[in-house]
């Protein structure tokens, strides 16, 4: 499948809106259980991808359109360990849907055409990248952390399935 703007906003759209749905209301042991130390609860995965809406996605948009300074600023991806420690998970999730919508209307006021598409930024690890990479990034990114706070919140029950966990793939993936 190749990169499709429209295709990756009807994604970006829908994130809060799914992780809503999976956390709301939860009960603490489900939004803090990771799966061992140093590992991300479903409370923090909603914290980092606070911190991302806020500094990743489309402040690195505007740096590859930036025609005086296309160099990415470096990404602290743990940022949200302390930032958002003991919110509620309630509060989380509006900040990040308030967020998430805001950077939506953004893009949505950047024509976006197949050169501007292939414009570069200097990423501070992996080089250049175009602004399709980032993009395309930002979904996988969405669907990478709501399939592991999926992975996370059924790891919670991996001795309570008992027998069956044997037909349970969720439970046999590594982190």
């Amino acid at each position: 499948m190749e990169f499709n703007i429209a295709e990756t906003v009807e994604v970006l759209r829908r994130t809060p809106v799914v992780l809503e749905a999976l956390l709301k209301g939860l009960s603490k042991e489900w939004l803090e259980g990771n799966e061992g130390e140093n590992t991300w609860s479903p409370d923090i995965v909603i914290g980092h991808l606070i911190y991302s809406e806020e500094n990743n996605w489309i402040p690195r948009v505007k740096k590859i359109l930036s025609v005086s300074d296309n160099q990415f600023t470096p990404f602290d991806r743990f940022a949200q360990l302390t930032l958002y420690k003991d919110t509620p998970i309630d509060d989380l999730l509006r900040k990040f849907s308030g967020l998430r919508a805001q950077s939506l209307l953004t893009l949505n006021t950047i024509p976006l055409s197949k050169e501007k598409l292939n414009m570069k930024g200097i990423h501070p690890d992996l080089g250049e990248v175009t602004l399709s990479h980032l993009l395309a990034t930002w979904t996988v990114h969405d669907l990478d952390h709501i399939n592991q706070i999926s992975r996370v919140m059924a790891k919670q029950y991996n001795e309570a399935v008992g027998p069956w966990k044997n037909y349970l793939g969720v439970l046999k993936r590594p982190i």
